[in-house]
């Protein structure tokens, strides 16, 4: 057989030799991905029906999904122009799209649901049950879940932002008294993004110190921390990760090199286990995941929901 016009196939150890033309069948058979477009619409800013929606769809991950968010649809065109970009995905996509809307208004509401798509409308499978159960009627009001519904709330969640920017890097110290919490690590390991996320979400102060090399080779905190230990939480990272991090920041440096990661993430290791500092290896969890096991752990109360 000519094996320029035939595969290899390798069965139970086994080669098998099969013309071109059974494989190419054999190939274009095989499933490919699925693939569905998902519109989040809301006539707020879509947040909601976003994080349910992602929640949801995460347990798919054989599917492939194309998401779509469409705030403010707020009003009947808003709405009709909604449809006919849904009804347009349905033609090019040759199934309906998934739409998770959290509109609030009946009317527009209604507009949507005549689009060619399976519809999880949020507030109508839920609020009515629990206008039953409480027997009370929901007031209906766009934008409840993220407007500024209380000043007070909203300052402190203003206030930890700023907060965690002024202390982000070891900065500013002297403020570390006020802290609910400080996250100490090597450099780039996700002390900053976790402490605004803390902030943004549940109006934390959150301060981050950078443990450098120094540090590590004394085996000892700085004099700074050792007053706040009790606030101290480490992060720590795979140091290849941390390697391909810092090699955005600074291409072909020793701060960047495989070694001197390796060597920091070891040492900061043996210090937190040291000190008995709790710590987490953010290398597989998103900032929310990091932000939310570290509030559990650390037993800290949200200030924001």
């Amino acid at each position: 057989m000519n094996l320029s016009l035939s595969a290899l196939i390798y069965f139970n150890q086994s080669v098998i030799v099969l013309p071109l033309f059974t494989c190419c069948m054999y190939k274009m058979t095989m499933k490919q991905p699925a693939k569905r477009t998902a519109f989040f619409i809301s006539d707020g800013t879509g947040i909601t029906s976003e994080a349910l929606g992602h929640s949801l769809l995460a347990q798919f991950d054989s599917i492939e999904f194309e998401q779509i968010t469409l705030p403010y649809i707020d009003t009947p065109d808003k709405a009709k122009e909604a449809v006919s970009r849904i009804n347009n995905a349905a033609i090019q996509d040759g199934t309906r799209p998934l739409i998770f809307d959290t509109v609030v208004n009946e009317d527009i509401r209604s507009i949507i649901a005549e689009s060619s798509a399976f519809k999880i409308d949020v507030f109508s499978s839920f609020l009515k049950p629990l206008e039953s159960e409480l027997d009370a009627r929901s007031n209906y009001s766009v934008g409840k879940s993220h407007g500024i519904v209380e000043q007070t709330r909203y300052k402190d969640r203003i206030d930890s932002v700023n907060f965690a920017i002024d202390n982000d890097d070891g900065a500013r110290t002297r403020q570390y008294a006020n802290a609910d919490i400080i996250l100490v690590g090597v450099s780039r390991c996700g002390k900053t993004p976790t402490c605004l996320y803390m902030a943004m979400q549940f109006g934390i102060k959150a301060a981050n110190y950078p443990l450098t090399e120094e540090d590590l080779e004394f085996s000892k905190l700085p004099d700074v921390l050792e007053a706040h230990k009790h606030k101290l939480y480490g992060l720590t990272i795979d140091s290849f990760q941390l390697a391909a991090i810092r090699h955005e920041r600074r291409a072909n440096s020793r701060y960047a090199s495989l070694d001197q990661c390796d060597f920091e993430v070891r040492e900061v290791e043996k210090l937190f286990k040291k000190l008995n500092i709790p710590a987490i290896n953010t290398t597989n969890f998103s900032i929310e995941e990091i932000s939310t096991r570290i509030m559990a752990q650390a037993g800290l109360n949200r200030r924001m929901n």
